[in-house]
């Protein structure tokens, strides 16, 4: 059966467009880039944070399917780019299945395009705030095995509900859904030394996109890995964590940017 054409309305900015923008992709439309401008006025070297959070991700991803992990499901995708989830994944093992899940329509769109002929990896709709709808679904449970180890992905995606412990209930239902040695991937916008009034530039930016944002501190941001056991080096900014190449030590610790983290839900 053919998928239902999308509705996209070019004049209303999208999360996912903004992102895809800032690491450089095409798939975005004026008012997208207008708005990623805007928050690049805010924080100037926000495509450098994009990027290096999009290389959190495939670390993270390589780290775990070497470790074991042959299940992911990456909730809050964005738009296909170059090293998604289930191509690092496959690199490193040919058996794994990735689900991917987002409620934009042109994500959707791009997305199911891509996989059209891949077996072992989908894509579903899902809004992270319906965390238990999204985890029921059955097209995700037919496709991954709840009884076997697998991986949930948060990247960059907590911090647009704006609301503290909305946040932390989505969290924790999604985390509480982990079987013993299931994983847990998380990076979030750290707020660092960032003024009140530039946090409100960037909330209004957002809420033309019908979407909140709220940037956390180190402790917010641990705390939603509470009863999971961190990977060494625990939650630390994306770019530190087990980097590849040499870091650049100038970074202001207290700078505004993403923390992101591995943890594991330990065997019984």
């Amino acid at each position: 059966m053919n998928e239902p054409i999308p509705v996209i309305d070019t004049t209303v900015p999208s999360m996912a467009r903004i992102y895809d923008y800032c690491l450089g992709g095409k798939d975005n439309f004026a008012v997208d880039r207008e708005a990623a401008e805007q928050i690049l006025r805010v924080l100037p070297n926000v495509r450098q944070i994009a990027r290096e959070n999009r290389e959190f991700l495939g670390r993270a991803v390589r780290f775990l399917t070497e470790a074991g992990i042959r299940q992911f499901l990456d909730i809050g995708t964005g738009l296909p780019t170059q090293q998604n989830v289930h191509e690092v994944a496959l690199g490193v093992a040919p058996d794994v299945r990735t689900v991917y899940v987002d409620n934009d329509p042109i994500v959707l769109t791009h997305a199911r395009a891509l996989l059209a002929n891949h077996d072992q990896t989908i894509v579903a709709e899902g809004d992270l705030r319906s965390p238990r709808d999204l985890l029921g679904r059955a097209e995700v449970r037919a496709h991954l095995d709840f009884d076997r180890p697998f991986a949930i992905i948060l990247c960059s995606i907590v911090h647009f509900v704006e609301d503290d412990e909305a946040a932390g209930d989505i969290v924790s239902i999604l985390r509480e859904s982990l079987p013993a040695g299931g994983a847990f991937v998380l990076s979030h916008g750290f707020r660092g030394m960032l003024d009140d009034e530039a946090m409100e530039i960037g909330r209004s930016i957002y809420a033309r996109a019908h979407a909140g944002v709220t940037m956390r501190d180190w402790a917010a941001i641990m705390d939603y890995f509470r009863g999971l056991e961190l990977v060494e080096p625990g939650l630390v900014r994306v770019e530190s964590w087990r980097p590849d190449h040499d870091l650049d030590l100038t970074t202001d610790a207290a700078a505004p940017g993403i923390l992101g983290a591995v943890a594991f839900r330990t065997r019984l």
